[in-house]
């Protein structure tokens, strides 16, 4: 690999020992992604602040021993605890006390506390074209594809060795030739179904089943396919399947047509999406067995404009059913400010920042199943937590918390 003065100085250890143990692991996994430079990046998001054992903790603290030093503005995904709001940790307390010292380590590094899944919902989100090195499934492939940034899906520990060192391997999404799509799936549904919210996290299912790792490329959505949908697209795509990045044709920057997001080549393969493939993946995500015990949505967080559209279902009701709404800290306080919270508290929610329900035992012993509008959260959670899942739209999940039992309307009823 070529490397720039700058990078034989990291590797050297002249600004410290965190920097060296970064860089090594950069040019190591780099030349194995076939990266025969490294490139500046303008910005991280660190995924290894949550805590999944000793290890983690052990890292954070040799970056820190190291005299490490994020050097570009970094953000923090969630984490295992929600520092708003701790009493509703219901797991062991080691296990607390371990994640919150994650947490302050990375913190130490110069990153910003924001524990939020949604990066792209702050204010200085990336723009089209930067390079970027993000971790976080979900937030890897909005950044690719609906905000043209560019990065690569980086896992724990790469995300802060980028960070570090303020570089990336060029190799893939980095470059314009890893951002072509290879594959092309068209949706042939009715204009009902695409008026469903729920319709793009089922997409976002089968869309991750058929692509893998390639780039696919979408036909047949139009502006309906908003920012909050193409969230939940992506966010499914990234866990049933390792997409990094998507195009839709005539929606997302890279994509104004076709040929352009194909690169003038014709897709390996070619799929047909109908009604049915939709309703067949929501029975996949649908595990229910019995009766409905809690309802969560946001996953990722949800944001300012979704909470708006929760305001307005829920006010004048009450849920029969504890009721979760996983948001970031940031979008809370916007939703405070403007009076959005006042209805959704009033029907009942408990509110849930800084980590996510599927990840951080808050929801404790749930008797029955989970209504979620999540494709993410109905993919993890049975293996996760234990429960039953039913997937609707978010009226569905607030029409089946005021009634107390799981309802499904429109074309998934």
């Amino acid at each position: 690999m070529q490397l720039s003065e700058r990078d034989r100085s990291l590797l050297a250890g002249e600004p410290g020992e965190a920097q060296k143990l970064a860089m090594e692991l950069l040019i190591a996994v780099g030349e194995t992604d076939g990266a025969h430079h490294l490139i500046d990046i303008e910005a991280a998001h660190v995924d290894g602040c949550s805590y999944h054992g000793q290890a983690g903790v052990d890292f954070a603290h040799m970056l820190v021993e190291g005299h490490g030093r994020v050097q570009v503005p970094t953000t923090l995904n969630v984490s295992s605890l929600d520092l708003l709001h701790p009493d509703l940790y219901k797991g062991d307390s080691a296990v607390a006390e371990s994640a919150r010292a994650l947490m302050n380590l990375y913190v130490t590094l110069g990153c910003r506390p924001t524990w939020t899944c949604a990066p792209y919902q702050l204010q200085d989100r990336p723009s089209f074209g930067e390079q970027i090195a993000w971790g976080e499934s979900n937030a890897i492939v909005f950044a690719n594809s609906v905000l043209g940034a560019r990065t690569n899906r980086y896992g724990d520990f790469m995300d802060i060795c980028c960070a570090l060192t303020g570089r990336a391997p060029y190799a893939g999404l980095h470059t314009d030739a890893g951002r072509l799509a290879t594959i092309r799936l068209d949706v042939v549904v009715p204009d009902s179904i695409l008026d469903d919210d729920i319709a793009y996290p089922l997409l976002g299912h089968v869309l991750g089943q058929l692509a893998g790792n390639r780039v696919p490329v979408i036909t047949g959505l139009d502006e309906r396919a908003s920012e909050d949908r193409l969230k939940a697209l992506g966010a499914a795509a990234a866990s049933s399947g390792a997409v990094a990045m998507f195009h839709v044709v005539g929606v997302t920057p890279e994509a104004a047509t076709l040929s352009e997001a194909l690169g003038n080549a014709p897709p390996q393969q070619v799929v047909s999406i109908s009604p049915d493939t939709l309703r067949d993946a929501r029975r996949e995500l649908t595990t229910a067995t019995g009766a409905l015990g809690a309802v969560s949505v946001g996953t990722p967080h949800m944001s300012l404009d979704e909470l708006v559209s929760l305001a307005a279902l829920v006010d004048g009701h009450k849920t029969a059913v504890p009721f979760y709404v996983n948001t970031s800290r940031h979008v809370l306080s916007e939703a405070e400010t403007a009076g959005v919270m006042t209805p959704i508290e009033a029907f009942g929610v408990i509110v849930v920042t800084d980590t996510c329900t599927y990840m951080t035992p808050i929801m404790g012993d749930i008797e029955g199943d989970v209504m979620t509008n999540s494709g993410k959260w109905a993919y993890y959670a049975p293996a996760n937590l234990g429960v039953g899942v039913v997937i609707g739209s978010l009226a569905d999940c607030v029409e089946s918390a005021v009634t107390g039992s799981a309802v499904t309307t429109g074309e998934w009823s």
